[in-house]
């Protein structure tokens, strides 16, 4: 079986593996890189551009010089080369554990238990839940759902199947140092700005294939093909986020529902243009946009096959 194959087959293992059992709860490979990353920051951190690029380019560059070698000593070893790569799909991966918070949290809305439905969301998205009504907890978990379809999905998939396992490590490296450092605030204004960037350029093919793959597939969950992708295509760039309005757009066609407005995060507030021509989510559409991330998730794991039994050895 040629080396691409092999890989296909570990990224489907992967796949199925998450599907099944979801992140693992203790001991979380990408949990303990976040916090070797958080020391590796306190070591290099200055409010400078040069300092967090120094700092991106060493918390990026040593997991995937880790997955090189690994690649390569695993190369022509079959069955050790297929289990490396089921094991890291399975840990860079997290589209189970996204739908499963939905479908959570439209539990919670569904049984009026707005405290439960507060607490819930930070698991989903950063913003302050403690004022927010059933309608703004409903709109941030869509658009976190959209989000991070492909960050948690499609990306590492598109990677993992273009490049093996050092794509599978650079994706997942990239997509949390963001999560870390690449925010618009005073400590990482400057600091994250290397981290925000290349984050940006990892994502912007993932992020219009979910918004693509959201659009065929939007008749499975009840929605029109052609209205998201109208959608999708007149609004994806209103955003200010070059990916993430891309994702939201064509869900919130799919669903027909409206995302945008106002956010409030700690200490912050941003309002973001309107997406969509359809009313606030409501519970019911959580469930819909769980069932359309999964459906996309498998569009996406069939690309990643192509592109990984297409690659040479």
């Amino acid at each position: 079986m040629r080396g691409g194959w092999i890989d296909a087959a570990g990224m489907a293992a992967g796949y199925a593996i998450d599907s099944i059992v979801g992140d693992p709860r203790r001991f979380h490979p990408v949990a303990g890189y976040g916090r070797v990353a958080g020391q590796l920051e306190k070591a290099l951190y200055k409010p400078r551009l040069a300092r967090g690029a120094l700092f991106a380019a060493l918390a990026v560059g040593l997991p995937v010089a880790g997955a090189v070698l690994a690649q390569r000593t695993v190369r022509d070893r079959p069955l050790l080369r297929f289990a490396a790569t089921a094991a890291t799909t399975w840990a860079v991966l997290g589209g189970t554990s996204l739908r499963r918070e939905a479908q959570l949290m439209a539990s919670s809305l569904s049984s009026g238990d707005i405290a439960a439905a507060r607490e819930r969301l930070p698991h989903l998205c950063g913003r302050d839940p403690r004022a927010l009504g059933p309608d703004e907890l409903a709109r941030g978990t869509l658009e976190s759902v959209a989000e991070n379809t492909s960050d948690a999905v499609t990306g590492p998939l598109f990677w993992g199947g273009l490049l093996g396992l050092p794509g599978l490590a650079a994706y997942r490296a990239v997509n949390t140092l963001d999560a870390m450092v690449g925010h618009r605030n005073t400590r990482y204004a400057r600091f994250g700005t290397a981290s925000a960037r290349a984050d940006d350029v990892a994502n912007l093919v993932p992020s219009r294939l979910t918004a693509l793959l959201a659009s065929c597939l939007a008749p499975l969950v009840g929605g029109r093909s052609s209205r998201a992708l109208t959608v999708w295509r007149r609004d994806g760039g209103k955003h200010p986020s070059p990916n993430s309005g891309q994702c939201e757009a064509a869900f919130a066609g799919a669903l027909g529902v409206r995302l945008g407005g106002t956010n409030v995060y700690f200490g912050r507030t941003e309002t973001r243009p309107f997406l969509g021509d359809g009313q606030t989510p409501s519970p019911a559409d959580l469930r819909r946009a769980a069932r359309l991330s999964g459906l996309a998730g498998l569009g996406a794991l069939a690309v990643s096959i192509v592109l990984a039994s297409r690659r040479r050895r």
